[in-house]
């Protein structure tokens, strides 16, 4: 999907048809017929990431008002009324809308000044820990045999409706994002507030921090892009101030969902989008957009060039029956962090599937780019004609024809070393399938493993780890979840472990115990988080669970309110300096939405 972590439209909160609004009328708006004109096709039957009338039902009506307002949900509302939107949300959470308690960003803010920056020790900086993304913590603080002794420290209430960044630990700093906008810096240890930033759109995936312009000047800056306005930022990482910000996205639905990389002077940009999300707009003239990746000088935030995995431009190829211009070729978007070669000069990222007809070699694809100059060196393709567009039946309106099974490569690729020296390319797909590829021979694959189903909810989605040994893929297949151990080298299956059944604190209805979030490891330790809102720590030896909590609960947060818990479902556990953290709430398509950020330690000490 295309926004993947990710920015289709949700077919969640609503899946309207039409950009249209119902004829205008001096009575107030029946919410009940806007949903079943609009949106009851989805939601009565839902599917993949479709959540149904009863998940709906369990949200806040602000949130569904936010979503068709402001997020995911915003194209498929503009057609309709404040009136309208407000109409359909009390008609689906039998709720009517009220402010909620918001946080203050000036809560609890630190008494004493942050301390200099230093880009050393334990720390978790961006996406992956590493600019080879393994998701693993060679120096966590936290031994495995401790594992089982973690408990709650203190927890922090994002703003908004659910949570947002993964967080960026840099010794005593933690520096995160939220969906209304709000970059925080806070004391890692405590979770004070230091400062806070207003971005102009809601931030997904992780912050990066680095120096920032004269090395002589020990300067640095917070490096992380917003989502709907598809704008890359620098701010710097004492104050908070504003340092440059660079309109990244070329097309009018591009959203960037992926976290930015900073290697040396630049700040590496994936593009992703929302248009994937219009299969059900039969007016559409589908579809133009073509996922990149934008090198900026993180200085200036210049854009120093773009390349797209799809070459060729769009160009018009076919008429619908009711007259509708297609194009093509479109899609593989780039909705996951790059991941960093140094030796070889190169930086790969993985794509998703094509949004047309039009046949493309790029879509499903680890792509691998000059990182000087982003010439394309090679593309291994792992899935040909995954043709889709959400909520489409094939042959019909602006639908692909056959309407592919949404294979993306939705989590970064890893490189790591072998016991011989040389490397490896790791990847894993929503078709359930892992790879080892040969960073020397233009990808070639080494070895492919099905770790389990794949398909739209399935699979692989937004990240694994992989340690010296050892890969640790997640499949999020909500009927048939689990976690696998993969040997690097050969591909070897180590151990496979299901998911346990979902425990929702919630209730039964929609309850899943799929293990769709990124995961984390540590030495001797696998961290993952379940749709249930469960955090599991898991032997790296043989797979036994050594430590569960649930996060879904209530909590009073360090800076003044409650903070609710959730399904943990795309952000990653982080590890740094005997602190595990993990965002909590992460319901943006069919779990359970909540606004922690929980951090434990060792007996909550």
């Amino acid at each position: 999907m295309t926004t993947k972590a990710r920015l289709v439209p949700l077919a969640a909160i609503l899946c309207v048809t039409a950009f249209s609004a119902p004829p205008s009328s001096a009575q107030a708006p029946d919410g009940a017929a806007i949903f079943h004109q609009k949106c009851a096709m989805c939601h009565d039957n839902p599917a993949g990431r479709v959540p149904s009338r009863e998940m709906i039902a369990s949200l806040p009506p602000d949130t569904v008002i936010f979503d068709l307002t402001f997020g995911v949900m915003q194209p498929q509302g503009l057609g309709l009324s404040a009136d309208e939107i407000a109409a359909v949300a009390t008609f689906l959470t039998g709720k009517s809308s009220t402010p909620g308690v918001q946080p203050s960003p000036q809560a609890n803010l630190c008494a004493r000044p942050a301390p200099p920056i230093r880009i050393e020790g334990s720390m978790w900086n961006g996406w992956g820990h590493d600019i080879e993304n393994s998701r693993y913590q060679p120096e966590p603080g936290i031994t495995a045999s401790e594992v089982s002794k973690l408990k709650v420290k203190w927890t922090f209430a994002y703003p908004g409706p659910l949570v947002g960044t993964q967080p960026t630990i840099i010794g005593d700093h933690l520096f995160l994002g939220a969906t209304n906008g709000l970059i925080y810096s806070l004391n890692a240890r405590t979770g004070c507030t230091y400062w806070t930033f207003q971005a102009e759109s809601d931030v997904r995936g992780s912050l990066s921090v680095g120096p920032f312009g004269d090395p002589q000047d020990e300067k640095y800056a917070v490096y992380f892009a917003d989502l709907m306005k598809a704008s890359a930022y620098a701010v710097d990482a004492a104050s908070g101030k504003l340092l440059w910000k660079t309109k990244v996205g070329d097309h009018p639905l591009a959203r960037i969902t992926g976290s930015p990389v900073l290697y040396g002077d630049r700040l590496y940009v994936p593009v992703s989008s929302q248009e994937e999300g219009y299969g059900a707009v039969s007016t559409y003239p589908c579809c133009t957009f073509r996922g990149s990746l934008v090198a900026l000088d993180a200085s200036t935030g210049k854009i120093l060039w773009r390349t797209y995995p799809i070459q060729q431009a769009p160009q018009p190829f076919k008429k619908t029956s009711a007259g509708v211009q297609m194009y093509g070729p479109a899609g593989a978007a780039i909705w996951s962090a790059p991941t960093i070669d140094v030796a070889r000069k190169l930086i790969y990222v993985g794509t998703g599937d094509s949004f047309t007809d039009v046949p493309t070699t790029a879509t499903d694809s680890i792509v691998a780019m000059d990182l000087e100059t982003g010439a394309i060196k090679w593309v291994m393709q792992a899935t040909a004609g995954d043709n889709y567009l959400f909520g489409c039946v094939a042959g019909k309106g602006i639908c692909p024809d056959p309407v592919g099974p949404d294979y993306d490569f939705g989590a970064s690729p890893i490189l790591r070393a072998l016991p011989d020296g040389k490397q490896i390319i790791l990847a894993a797909q929503k078709s359930g399938a892992a790879f080892g590829l040969d960073p020397d021979d233009r990808g070639k694959v080494l070895w492919k493993v099905q770790t389990g189903p794949g398909g739209m909810g399935g699979g692989t989605q937004y990240g694994f780890a992989a340690d010296d040994t050892a890969a640790y893929v997640p499949n999020g297949n909500r009927s048939d979840s689990s976690l696998s151990a993969l040997k690097i080298t050969g591909g070897s299956t180590l151990w496979h472990k299901p998911a346990p059944p979902g425990q929702c604190s919630w209730g039964k209805q929609g309850c899943s115990g799929a293990e769709s979030a990124a995961v984390t490891a540590i030495p001797g330790i696998v961290f993952a988080g379940s749709q249930d809102g469960h955090l599991r720590a898991y032997a790296a030896r043989d797979g036994s669970i050594l430590w569960d909590f649930d996060t879904a609960q209530t909590y009073d947060a360090v800076n003044g309110v409650t903070a609710h818990g959730g399904s943990l479902g795309t952000e990653g556990p982080v590890v740094a300096d005997g602190i595990l953290y993990v965002v909590s709430g992460e319901g943006r398509f069919t779990g359970h939405r909540g606004n922690a950020l929980i951090a434990f330690t060792v007996g909550g000490k």
